[in-house]
């Protein structure tokens, strides 16, 4: 008969298997992952995962919604401890570069996987709405203080846009290490230019 398992005990496999599944996943694609993989991983019984999870869906699901979590907290505080719209974009900037480039196996799930039936996981839902809020936020902010003018939904998509291409680029080697960085910091202010307001 299976031990009772208390509320900690879940929560340590469930982190314990969603970082061994955030790395397979990542290296191999989720589809190449097989269940009995993630239990050889954690050197656990081919059935243990199941005791926690559904499926391997719902674990890319929980593995996805916690480094989109992850990641707004991180452009959250950047934006909290920062003062002045320019000062703001400029550290929610920067702190998206650091987390991609520090946690490329989350990145790479966060953004390019494409997980049918994401309505069933109400949490990865959540944890995309405030990723995404994170990346409208500063620009919010500067709509506040006249920098800028127009849609900021639309105007926070350009941002996100350029700064995950100049990431992705260096992820992929097609620019050298710190690329990313020195590009986000070319590309903020012409694309703060080309939307500020017009005399």
């Amino acid at each position: 008969m299976p031990r009772v398992l208390s509320d900690t005990d879940v929560a340590d496999f469930r982190e314990r298997l969603c970082a061994a599944a955030e790395r397979l996943f990542a290296e191999r694609g989720p589809d190449a992952v097989t269940m009995r993989q993630l239990a050889a991983e954690l050197g656990v019984s081919p059935m243990t995962p199941y005791r926690y999870f559904e499926d391997k869906e719902d674990i890319l699901a929980a593995v996805r919604a916690n480094g989109l979590s992850r990641f707004a907290e991180a452009l959250e505080t950047a934006r909290a401890t920062a003062q002045g719209a320019r000062a703001i974009g400029s550290a929610v900037g920067e702190a998206y570069v650091d987390f991609a480039l520090s946690n490329p196996h989350a990145y790479k799930l966060m953004f390019d996987v494409n997980q049918p039936h994401v309505e069933k996981y109400p949490e990865l839902v959540a944890a995309g709405q405030r990723a995404q809020k994170t990346m409208t936020g500063f620009v919010e902010d500067a709509l506040k203080e006249g920098l800028m003018a127009g849609d900021p939904q639309q105007i926070g998509l350009m941002f996100w846009a350029a700064i995950h291409g100049a990431v992705i680029l260096e992820l992929a080697g097609m620019l050298p290490p710190g690329g990313a960085r020195q590009l986000h910091r070319s590309l903020e202010p012409a694309l703060m230019r080309g939307v500020r307001p017009q005399d």
